[in-house]
């Protein structure tokens, strides 16, 4: 039997969420190696000694950013896919669960094309293999709907429309005019839809 996370163990959960946050938005601005621990730990309030508490190292928290974040787009992926019943649900479903991913992290896509070389050899690996399983999982939806296409065909379907929908929520901020959230999200979903079906 599982036991409850007490007051403590729910406040460092917390308090390292919130460093994560606070990292992934100043590396998205500043590249990983512009900003430093006191910042990251000024941004929430604390320290930057007291951030060790929590993180060995700045790149202990990037890792945790990256790998982080492949590990919820697998397993989020899975999920969305296990629930549905056949090829076009899971499709629309891993579409909706993608720009779901690239409208709330935005700045975590930016940390990833930008500082994925700063992390240690071990996780860089690590991140890769997510994201090749994370691929994998598209290709597999994919097939159901061109069963005629090759394995390859479909990983550049779904590597082109990953650069669709994650490039476009930092595209739409330089717009004069910028449209809401509701929209870039149709506009997302209706494209890729068409992108990966034709």
């Amino acid at each position: 039997m599982t036991t409850a996370p007490t007051d403590r163990e729910r406040a460092k959960s917390r308090r390292q969420a919130d460093l994560i946050a606070a990292a992934a938005r100043l590396f998205a601005e500043r590249g990983f190696t512009g900003v430093s621990l006191e910042e990251i730990g000024a941004a929430v309030g604390v320290s930057g000694p007291a951030v060790y508490r929590h993180f060995a190292s700045k790149q202990a928290l990037l890792a945790a950013i990256l790998v982080g974040v492949s590990e919820h787009l697998l397993q989020g992926g899975e999920a969305v896919v296990a629930a549905e019943g056949d090829a076009t649900s899971g499709l629309k479903a891993l579409i909706r669960f993608h720009v779901d991913f690239a409208l709330t992290d935005a700045d975590v896509i930016r940390v990833q094309d930008r500082d994925l070389t700063s992390l240690a050899d071990t996780e860089r690996h690590r991140v890769r293999r997510l994201q090749r399983e994370y691929v994998e999982l598209w290709v597999g939806v994919l097939r159901g709907i061109h069963s005629s296409r090759t394995d390859a065909n479909l990983r550049v379907r779904a590597h082109a429309v990953f650069g669709l929908i994650n490039s476009t929520p930092h595209s739409v901020r330089g717009l004069r005019a910028v449209p809401a959230e509701n929209e870039v999200r149709e506009v997302l979903e209706q494209l890729a839809w068409a992108a990966l079906t034709i």
